[in-house]
């Protein structure tokens, strides 16, 4: 474990325990039977730093990135498959007009 593994698990605590300090507050408010305005300052703070110490791991805890190969056949989004028996062309996209010298306008 590193530290930037350890820095979102703490970070995770103290968001719920924000959450969990939330909930208690607004049960305490209607047993007194007073409105709802928000959360009080100290779990605004603790909301803030545990979303903080969260994107600091998340950003921290993955390892160094990797070039992307733009001509690799591994990283292709769209590949065609080997049995070309299930290429259907007879769709309803052919009722549309085909007009090649039509332009989307951007």
């Amino acid at each position: 474990m590193g530290l930037g593994f350890v820095v979102g698990i703490i970070g995770g605590f103290l968001l719920a325990h924000a959450a969990f300090s939330t909930i208690q507050y607004r049960g305490e408010l209607k047993i007194m039977e007073e409105q709802f305005t928000g959360p009080p300052s100290n779990v605004v703070i603790e909301l803030l730093v545990g979303l903080g110490l969260c994107l600091w791991a998340g950003l921290a805890v993955p390892t160094k990135f990797l070039s992307i190969l733009p001509h690799s056949d591994e990283n292709r989004v769209v590949s065609l498959p080997a049995n070309l028996d299930f290429m259907v062309f007879n769709h309803r996209g052919k009722v549309l007009p085909s007009n090649p010298d039509l332009k989307l306008k951007i």
